[in-house]
């Protein structure tokens, strides 16, 4: 079997539209999931989220619901966005990363729109991922940690939004770059070839920053 990381935020819909394409990647891929804070990966590189830009922010969730009618997701925009997705990250990590808690999590939001950061949201997903202490245990101070490290981590692999599949290294972002990522798994020697090292080595004719 090969891992792919998937690092991903629950505030995000685009990683819960990807959810619904896991099954497109090659039989002998494993998922590790890695919830992050999107709000962290922002501050680092000095952007703004989608949401802080009001026309923006429009745009994409139109967008998000147009996707998911096109593909026929159960989708249900929560009643405020953007919300505080701290909790549920922590509870995430809390219970192992486990799968079958993220995909929980993210029905729980974006297709029941319940708000994580609401007290009648929070205790309806603890009680969908069975958890009877959640505020005990996002409380730990081990799983508050475990959340840093998987912010730390993503932007040493120059992960800057989410989602993003990091797979052997190389970075796959958002919800659209599918099917690049399964033809990359199908094919690894895909980016060796011609155009895609000539993109790599181009330089830019104008100051970046950082640069």
């Amino acid at each position: 079997m090969k891992t792919v990381d998937w690092y991903f935020d629950f505030v995000s819909p685009f990683s819960y539209l990807q959810l619904f394409r896991f099954a497109e990647l090659p039989d002998d891929v494993e998922i590790a999931f890695h919830p992050l804070l999107f709000a962290g990966l922002l501050g680092h590189w000095g952007q703004k989220g989608p949401a802080e830009i009001p026309p923006k922010r429009l745009f994409t969730m139109r967008h998000v619901a147009w996707l998911a009618r096109r593909d026929a997701i159960p989708y249900t925009l929560p009643p405020a966005f953007p919300f505080n997705p701290i909790r549920v990250l922590r509870l995430c990590i809390a219970l192992d990363n486990r799968r079958d808690v993220v995909e929980a999590i993210f029905r729980c939001i974006w297709r029941d729109g319940l708000l994580p950061d609401d007290d009648i949201g929070w205790r309806a997903i603890a009680e969908a991922v069975g958890a009877e202490d959640a505020d005990g245990l996002v409380a730990e101070a081990e799983v508050k940690a475990a959340l840093i490290a998987n912010g730390e981590r993503a932007l040493a692999r120059g992960i800057y939004g989410v989602p993003t599949f990091d797979a052997g290294g190389e970075l796959f972002w958002g919800v659209d770059a599918t099917d690049f990522l399964v033809d990359f798994l199908r094919d690894p020697a895909l980016l060796e070839q011609a155009e895609f090292t000539r993109i790599a080595a181009t330089p830019s004719s104008v100051p970046l920053p950082g640069a």
